[in-house]
């Protein structure tokens, strides 16, 4: 009991967490009061539920999370009206909270993810934030958390275009919203030797970028923090048990190949912090070519495939040169059957149509970016959908026109100031005259853009816990190792579909329109698709071209098989964006 107002103590302890209080008033009188005990769980409650109670995450935690997430979708969906955000200290330190969030999350994958489809696969990007929001605006226009499927990115993030960092923030801000529907694969560029090549990529290289927009220390700890997450990312995806996505090509094989496993688990042996280029002390050797070959081979040529491809392992040297290999008909062959893949999914190749296929239709090259490749004024960039019984090709057309880039003639430009557009040249959302473009008459017109207040953009400077670079002290460069595949000595891409410049080829853009050929797809190879089969379409006037044929978006044939194309089946495309099922 209690005397007076002082507490007897807890009594009757409820099944629901609550406690009883129990008083005695100054006329002698029992008063009992039920309080609620919100800080601790009942008898009754199960200890499974508490268990999850405490893993949530605490609400200013996740606050901070949901805000740091929506700064970078908001200046991805208008970068104009963010000039001031994309310039300031947030932005990197906003970036440098994205690493330290992101880079666990990839730690914790495994170097090659399985998912299933339906799944986009996207190649190439290159900080080209125009394409990226070409795809934004008509594949998942409703944001991705909305939108059926899964995300494949195949690496190349970085370098060569002028957005690297915003295209960066960007997937980066999506892998942190959908960890288990994003998948951020590693190109060759996601490694220090080859984004933090200034001497050869100039204004245009990723580590140039950072140290332009946040200055020498600010701009490094960026870069470094960055190429930490690149560090950590994934070698190679499988879709379906069936489709094997990678960035280059497929590995050598370290391990017997016909164990189980084969070459799928000596990607999975590769070390979850790997360097590359260059590696670290602690990786090993042949895991560490297994990695190169990953990021830098590429599909034999036919030349090649005459010429010096071993014809017993299928593989040979790449004409890029320094280290890197190409793979033939023997290696595509021999790895589709160890694995019981039907297909390979790569980037790494600039391609004018946005998507190629090679190696009797079995190897499809994706491309995702139309810009800063030598591929003409007429190149598009390309994604494929996978969706168990069809892929469906999305291409860019070169008549799309976004909302924010415009070129420097451009009427919307006429308010701003010279040092405004000074401002939005170097931060890729106008394009400058080089000198080498084409001036020929625009067939469309420039759509009109409003004005914008950069005043409304500045963003209120929050605490950023560890918002510094946690430097990977347990992680040691390996200064007397040679990498694999040594980045200087190599060209950006095979002779014969070379970007190994910036400046746009205008004889390119003249380039003959192709049209694909599947006569050499085996129908049955594919066990688990009962639909959705290739037919075979011929190619008219190429009996003298060498070349191994790609998709091109402009006069495509129907591929249903519930629909006969030579009794009227035709496939109608908007001029935005052309698609169709192969």
């Amino acid at each position: 009991m209690i005397n007076g107002v002082q507490r007897k103590g807890k009594k009757g302890l409820t099944p629901y967490g609550n406690s009883v209080r129990v008083s005695v008033s100054k006329c002698s009188a029992k008063r009992r009061q039920l309080l609620a005990e919100r800080n601790r769980i009942g008898r009754n409650a199960s200890i499974s539920t508490q268990a999850i109670l405490n893993s949530l995450p605490d609400e200013h935690q996740h606050s901070s999370k949901e805000n740091l997430i929506n700064r970078i979708q908001d200046m991805f969906r208008s970068p104009n009206e963010h000039v001031g955000y994309l310039k300031s200290e947030q932005f990197a330190k906003d970036l440098l909270k994205l690493n330290k969030k992101v880079k666990i999350i990839l730690e914790d994958e495994p170097r090659c993810v399985f998912l299933q489809s339906p799944a986009y696969v996207f190649g190439d990007i290159h900080g080209n934030l125009e394409d990226l929001h070409f795809f934004s605006d008509n594949v998942w226009n409703l944001g991705m958390a909305l939108t059926a499927g899964n995300f494949v990115f195949l690496g190349d993030y970085v370098d060569r275009g002028m957005s690297c960092l915003e295209v960066v923030a960007y997937l980066l801000a999506m892998k942190l919203m959908l960890p288990q529907k994003v998948f951020l694969l590693r190109g060759n560029h996601e490694t220090r030797d080859v984004n933090g090549w200034e001497e050869h990529y100039g204004a245009r290289s990723f580590i140039y970028q950072c140290r332009e927009r946040f200055g020498d220390d600010l701009g490094y700890k960026v870069w470094e923090m960055t190429n930490s997450t690149f560090d950590r990312m994934p070698l190679a995806a499988v879709i379906d048990q069936d489709i094997f996505c990678v960035h280059g090509g497929i590995p050598r094989p370290v391990s017997d190949s016909s164990m189980e496993g084969g070459r799928i688990k000596d990607i999975l042996n590769v070390n979850k912090v790997a360097g590359i280029n260059p590696p670290y002390e602690h990786e090993d050797d042949d895991y560490q070519q297994v990695a190169s070959d990953c990021i830098w081979s590429d599909p034999a040529s036919e030349h090649q495939e005459n010429s010096s491809v071993d014809r017993r392992t299928g593989y040979g040297d790449s004409l890029r040169g320094g280290g890197a290999i190409c793979f033939g008909h023997k290696a595509v062959t021999n790895f589709l059957q160890q694995q019981g893949f039907s297909y390979i999914m790569r980037a790494h190749e600039a391609h004018a149509e946005g998507v190629a296929v090679s190696k009797g239709a079995r190897v499809f090259t994706v491309f995702s970016t139309s810009k800063d490749h030598n591929q003409g004024n007429n190149a598009m960039a390309g994604c494929i959908l996978i969706d168990f019984e069809k892929m469906q090709v999305i291409n860019r057309s070169p008549a799309y026109r976004n909302q924010y880039v415009h070129r420097r003639d451009s009427v919307s430009l006429a308010m701003l100031s010279e040092t405004e557009i000074a401002e939005r040249v170097k931060l890729g959302l106008i394009e400058g005259h080089t000198g080498e473009e084409e001036d020929e008459e625009e067939e469309f017109e420039e759509e009109e853009w409003e004005e914008f207040d950069e005043d409304d953009m500045n963003t209120s400077r929050e605490e950023l816990d560890g918002s510094s670079v946690d430097d990977d002290e347990d992680y040691v460069f390996d200064e007397r190792r040679k990498s694999s595949v040594d980045p200087g000595m190599t060209t950006t891409s095979p002779p014969g579909s070379s970007h190994d410049n910036h400046e746009l080829d205008v004889e390119a853009s003249d380039m003959p329109v192709k049209k694909i050929d599947f006569s050499g797809v085996d129908s049955g190879r594919r066990k688990k698709r009962d639909k959705g089969k290739f037919t075979t379409i011929t190619e008219e006037n190429e009996a003298e071209d060498d070349e191994e044929s790609t998709v091109n978006g402009d006069d495509m044939e129907c591929f249903d098989e519930s629909e006969n194309c030579e009794n009227g089946g035709s496939t109608s495309m908007s001029p935005a964006m052309k698609k169709f099922s192969l």
